[in-house]
């Protein structure tokens, strides 16, 4: 799981549980999302990276490209 990509579905950001989908498996799920570094929130669109798995469905996430 880390270092795969994925885009926010539902605004990731401090004291938010977001929402991300990340392709694994042949498909795409849905995961509770925070942000890793704990700045500010991260839009629903964007695209972001896989810092941390904590089993079975969340992830700390960072945007994948500068903003």
């Amino acid at each position: 799981m880390v270092g795969l990509l994925g885009r926010v579905s539902g605004t990731v950001g401090p004291g938010l549980v977001g929402e991300v989908i990340v392709r694994v498996r042949g498909g795409a799920e849905h995961f509770l999302a925070y942000p890793a570094d704990g700045s500010g929130p991260i839009a629903p669109g964007t695209v972001v990276m896989v810092m941390e798995y904590l089993p079975p469905r969340t992830v700390y996430v960072t945007a994948a490209y500068g903003s």
